[in-house]
C-alpha cells in the first residue's frame, strides 16, 4: 500500500517555467545563443549546470568551467530576483485541496526537486510548513533521472520506495521515479509518458477513485 507521497515541484505544486525561461533568454542574449520555448522545455526537470550545458551547446565558442560557474551564478541571481514575485496565488490548482485531503487519510507527503531554491518557492507560496520532508538540489548529488532525490526523499519519511508514490511532470522525473522503485504518476508534460504507471489530467485527480493506490 501506498504511505507517502512525493511531489516534484516546479509543474506540479507550483509553475515557475516562465520565470526560468526569462533567467535563461537573459543569459542566451547576453552571450548571442539562440533560445527559445521548444529549447527551455528540454531543461525541465534537469539542473542548473546541466540546462546551462544544453544552451551552451549551441553556441560558437567553448566556455571554461570558471566561464560556466559565472554564467550559472548570473542564471541563478536574476531568477531568485523573479522568484520575490511568487505568491499564494501562484499554486496550482488542486494543489492546496489535494494536500489535505492526504493528510485526512493519514498519507506522508513530501517535496522532491532538482531546485535549489525549492525551500524559498515555497515559502514565497506559503507552503514551506505543509510537508513532511523537503529534499532538494541542495540535498543531493545527482539531478533527475537519477533517483537520489526519490530515494532520500522516502528516507526522510521512513517509508520503503514500494510504499512511495511520485507525481511528476516531466519525463526526467518520471523516469528517477522508476529508477527509485517507486510509483510513478504522470501529470502535465508528463501524462503522455509511456514509462508512468499511472497518467492524470490534473492533481486534483490524484484521489479520485485512489489513483494513487490503482496500480493497474
Amino acid at each position: 500500500m501506498i504511505k507517502g507521497v512525493i511531489f516534484d515541484l516546479d509543474g506540479v505544486i507550483v509553475s515557475t517555467d516562465d520565470l526560468h525561461f526569462e533567467a535563461w533568454q537573459f543569459i542566451a542574449n547576453q552571450e548571442g545563443i539562440p533560445f527559445d520555448r521548444t529549447i527551455n522545455h528540454q531543461l525541465r526537470g534537469v539542473s542548473r549546470m546541466e540546462s546551462l550545458e544544453i544552451i551552451l551547446s549551441r553556441a560558437s565558442k567553448v566556455y571554461s568551467n570558471d566561464e560556466k560557474q559565472s554564467l550559472a551564478t548570473q542564471k541563478n541571481e536574476f531568477y531568485v530576483r523573479l522568484l520575490d514575485q511568487l505568491s499564494e496565488a501562484d499554486i496550482l490548482p488542486g494543489v492546496k485541496e489535494t494536500i489535505r485531503l492526504l493528510k485526512q487519510q493519514n498519507i506522508k507527503i513530501a517535496i522532491g526537486s532538482s531546485s535549489k531554491n525549492a525551500r524559498k518557492i515555497l515559502k514565497k507560496i506559503g507552503l514551506l510548513d505543509s510537508f513532511d520532508a523537503i529534499i532538494d538540489g541542495n540535498d543531493i548529488t545527482y539531478s533527475k533521472p537519477h533517483p537520489e532525490v526519490f530515494i532520500k526523499a522516502g528516507q526522510a519519511l521512513g517509508l520503503k520506495p514500494e510504499q512511495c508514490a511520485v507525481v511528476e511532470d516531466a519525463e526526467a522525473g518520471i523516469l528517477a521515479a522508476k529508477n527509485a522503485k517507486m510509483f510513478a504518476i504522470g501529470i502535465g508534460p508528463a501524462s503522455l509518458s509511456k514509462m508512468a504507471d499511472k497518467t492524470l489530467l490534473g492533481i486534483n485527480e490524484l484521489l479520485v477513485g485512489q489513483a494513487f493506490l490503482d496500480n493497474k
